[in-house]
């Protein structure tokens, strides 16, 4: 897959299990063993492996960028937001190499029905322990790299700036490519302009926000959370995002689809004794923004059948708003 990062277009790596195991042969010796390739990402590819009796993770990127937000959000890591260490980062490949500690279990969204209901309340512990986390120590809002300032200025700018097609973005020129496709455009534009009301009601709040609690990122292990890991997306901004995130993504999971888990996370909040002010105003907004930032990438890479289920869920989202 192409991607852009810092305006320069570059090549996903093209590893396979041979150049893997090579590596690791090499970097480990004999402490390496079992390589296997693992699910991954849009923009890494991964591998299992032991080394000296314990469960690793490699990833070869292009990019240095995700390996660094993985390693900064482990030293937020808790029983209940359990982030797999990062142990090493380096290059390979004529890109980056990083090797962390493998977690085991079910993927989040691969749950059945059942098993995604006894499996709330360790996820709710979840969303209680990321909206635990403050990031006060850093300047703005919006896209959060681990380190320094995050890329906008305030909360509702990086809400606002989902319609920017920024010329150093990764996904640059996805405007030009959704512009190819009328209706896809038109419900785009239309569910911004529903959105756009919805900002002022949203709070300048600065906790760390995963945004892709979903998609092979989340494990579960005996109900609990076992590892939450790949931070690209990570966020500084309203916790309620990451509750959008689910809420929007549970018409297409079937598992969350079976449960109401935005009147479980409001029951929950008021068992707890959290107030959360223009709840769903807030959440409402970001499940459109959630849609709309899914779009500008399915565009980038033209997949068009999925973009068009995510245009009319986000249209009647924006209906309702």
């Amino acid at each position: 897959m192409i991607v852009v990062a810092g305006g320069t277009v570059v090549q996903a790596p093209a590893i396979d299990l041979d150049m893997a195991t090579d590596f690791l042969a090499t970097r480990f010796g004999a402490k390496a063993s079992d390589v296997e390739p693992v699910a991954q990402g849009d923009w890494s590819r991964a591998f299992a492996f032991r080394s000296a009796g314990a469960d690793r993770i490699v990833r070869f990127a292009s990019v240095v960028d995700d390996f660094q937000r993985d390693r900064a959000a482990a030293r937020y890591a808790s029983p209940d937001l359990p982030i797999p260490a990062v142990l090493e980062i380096g290059e390979a490949f004529d890109g980056y190499y990083a090797i962390s500690v493998r977690g085991f279990g079910e993927f989040l969204e691969d749950l059945d029905a059942d098993a995604f209901a006894r499996a709330v309340p360790a996820v709710l512990r979840m969303l209680d322990a990321l909206r635990a986390v403050e990031l006060d120590a850093y300047a703005g809002a919006g896209a959060w790299h681990g380190d320094g300032p995050a890329e906008r200025a305030s909360w509702r700018a990086h809400l606002l700036g989902v319609a920017d097609d920024h010329p150093d973005s990764r996904t640059h020129g996805w405007r030009e490519r959704l512009a190819t496709r009328a209706d896809d455009e038109a419900a785009f534009v239309d569910a911004f302009a529903r959105m756009e009301p919805l900002v002022d009601a949203c709070p300048e709040l600065r906790h760390l926000i995963h945004s892709d609690l979903l998609h092979g990122n989340v494990l579960v292990a005996d109900d609990r959370v076992a590892a939450v890991f790949d931070w690209q997306c990570a966020l500084a901004g309203d916790f309620l995002y990451d509750v959008a995130w689910l809420t929007f993504w549970s018409a297409w999971f079937p598992s969350l689809a079976a449960l109401d888990l935005r009147d479980a996370v409001m029951a929950h909040h008021h068992d707890i004794g959290l107030a959360v002010p223009d709840f769903d105003a807030r959440l409402r907004c970001y499940e459109i923004h959630t849609g709309l930032a899914t779009m500008s990438y399915q565009a980038f890479i033209s997949d068009w059948t999925d973009l068009s289920w995510t245009a009319q869920r986000t249209l009647e989202l924006a209906a309702t708003a």
